[in-house]
């Protein structure tokens, strides 16, 4: 009979995937950091509005520039920073709409934690786009304290709930694997495992699964409950666990806890904790 438990606090933004594919990575010399456009419109003798995807890796913004008729910018995903010249910076998010007046210089770009997308709809009548000088490092800093205001978006709730499911489903396959490599990628390295035996980190925890010391033979799942908070994902699992431990094959029923927490758009194993139950065991050890 054994027991691992572990803590994990952790907060990330959730990034949500753009609506067009993020086209190729711009070579020009008017931006800093890493820029993907797609075009999505050129201007003919019908349809003067030249319409492109934008797409911003974390800390990349346009220089200062000018529209000569204006442009229209529609936030798609993700959050971002945008100032004309004279005015306070102005945070953006998935939804706005922003109408960068004819012949005034403004920038835009992504915050230094989230990635940046928009449709930018530019009229082409009066002249392209006049790109000016660089936007300095402390004209960009003196957004940062304002990151606070933004708020992550809402997670889907149903799908996060499934896509826990199916992580753990994995989980257990690779444990009965003995596949440490996989493990590895999905617990944290922060996490600390306890046994009845005494507690340890990450490694050790690896190193017993792949020695044999713990060995997770087979789970047999009966039930499964999901909570979601945040993007802190709880989940339930009653099993009976056939385990091979210190070279002696035992089945135990359990309550086991796991503990999920999002970083960077991937779930990441913060705990996980086997309860034993009363109830009597239901697998058949030939199975």
């Amino acid at each position: 009979m054994f027991v691992l438990s572990a803590t994990l606090l952790n907060k990330t933004v959730a990034q949500d995937a753009p609506i067009f594919p993020k086209g190729e990575i711009s070579t020009t010399d008017n931006h800093t950091g890493t820029v993907w456009l797609k075009e999505l419109n050129v201007p003919d003798s019908i349809f003067n509005l030249s319409l492109a995807h934008a797409t911003f890796a974390p800390g990349a913004k346009l220089d200062w520039h000018i529209h000569p008729a204006g442009q229209y910018l529609l936030i798609t995903s993700g959050a971002g920073y945008y100032q004309e010249k004279g005015k306070p910076i102005q945070i953006v998010q998935k939804g706005d709409v922003i109408k960068c007046l004819p012949r005034v210089e403004h920038w835009h770009g992504a915050t230094s934690e989230n990635s940046f997308s928009y449709i930018g709809a530019t009229p082409t009548q009066k002249g392209k786009t006049i790109w000016l000088k660089r936007v300095t490092n402390e004209e960009y800093a003196k957004a940062s304290p304002r990151d606070n205001s933004i708020k992550a978006p809402a997670m889907n709730t149903a799908n996060a709930e499934q896509e826990i499911i199916n992580l753990s489903k994995q989980k257990w396959q690779w444990m009965a694997d003995k596949n440490a490599d996989s493990l590895n990628v999905l617990f944290d390295d922060k996490s600390m495992f306890v046994h009845m035996g005494g507690s340890w980190g990450k490694e050790q925890e690896l190193n017993v699964i792949k020695s044999g010391g713990i060995w997770y033979k087979k789970a047999e799942v009966y039930s499964v409950l999901v909570n979601i908070i945040g993007n802190t994902a709880i989940l339930l699992n009653d099993i009976d666990l056939l385990a091979v431990v210190g070279g002696n094959e035992v089945i135990n029923p359990f309550m086991v806890t796991e503990v999920y927490i999002k970083e960077n758009g991937k779930w990441k194993m913060g705990s996980l904790t086997f309860s034993k139950l009363m109830r009597p065991v239901k697998m058949n050890s030939n199975n």
